[in-house]
């Protein structure tokens, strides 16, 4: 036994939040301009697939935060950032290295991982099942 394997509730709650709140900020940059930065300098237009990606980011990436219907949510955001990798990134060059596209495959499959394995520690799904029991 790993001595890390009695923390693995623990840590996969930690990667959820940690991964939430990077995920965020690319919505915000988006829709918001916050944090500022020089590709989304200008919002995306409404209902454009940019604006579509940072709602998702935004609030998608919220509720992965508190934890709250975290599979599905998850889920959506996996194949977004598969959808995103292989529609804006991978038309650009072969390699995610060349293509700027690594971030969208980590998240792909983190999130991949967190709809398989569940919140883990410090989310509301959690207390919401603790209440039913």
């Amino acid at each position: 036994m790993n001595f890390l394997d009695r923390y693995s509730t623990q840590l996969l709650g930690v990667l959820r939040i940690v991964s939430a709140l990077l995920f965020i900020a690319h919505g915000t940059t988006k829709l918001f301009g916050w944090p500022p930065t020089e590709m989304f300098a200008t919002p995306p237009e409404p209902m454009t697939l940019m604006w579509v990606g940072g709602i998702l980011e935004a609030f998608g990436g919220a509720l992965l935060l508190i934890g709250l219907f975290t599979r599905p949510v998850a889920f959506v955001l996996s194949g977004m950032m598969a959808v995103a990798y292989w529609m804006f990134h991978f038309p650009q060059a072969t390699f995610p290295v060349q293509n700027g596209g690594d971030a969208s495959i980590l998240y792909c499959f983190i999130f991949l991982y967190i709809a398989a394995a569940g919140p883990g520690a410090g989310s509301v799904d959690g207390l919401i099942g603790k209440k039913k029991t």
